[in-house]
């Protein structure tokens, strides 16, 4: 038993070092990497109770983390300027309005949906529920998330 706890420590410990390394070399790959794992962990935690609910967090959190890795590793920062354009445009539109980006570079687009609107409950700001859509190299991605108006006007993602 003992020796399999240190050949499971080497293995981990060998595993988080060639993470950072390969970090260093591709920190949009790393950024994707850790926002998927994030998005993915946050997802996880609406899912059932207790023990299902951890299995359903840890799965989020890898799965998002193994899907933003790819996602960030295709996506430049001029990519990430259109997106986050189009994020900024679909924050003010009606619902339901799709607003497309598109990197003419590098080939890679996606949409971004308000899907639904309501108020915050303690602040009383508008919110809105979107979906966003992200197609690189073929392979389309799509996550959702909630953002809020905040008191000087600007919108904070808050899931």
């Amino acid at each position: 038993m003992t020796r399999m706890r240190i050949a499971a420590t080497i293995l981990l410990t060998t595993s988080l070092l060639a993470g950072c390394e390969s970090m260093q070399n591709n920190p949009k790959q790393a950024g994707g990497a850790i926002l998927g794992g994030v998005a993915g962990g946050v997802l996880g935690s609406q899912i059932g109770g207790g023990m299902g609910r951890t299995v359903a967090i840890i799965g989020g959190t890898v799965l998002g983390g193994l899907l933003g890795s790819e996602i960030g590793k295709s996506l430049d920062n001029a990519d990430k300027a259109y997106m986050k354009s189009a994020e900024q445009k679909a924050y003010s539109s009606p619902v339901g309005q799709n607003i497309a980006w598109n990197n003419p570079d590098s080939g890679h687009s996606g949409t971004v949906t308000a899907t639904r609107e309501g108020r915050d409950t303690v602040t009383g700001g508008t919110c809105r529920e979107f979906k966003s859509t992200v197609n690189v190299d073929g392979k389309q991605e799509a996550v959702t998330g909630t953002a809020c108006q905040q008191a000087d006007g600007s919108w904070k993602v808050v899931n």
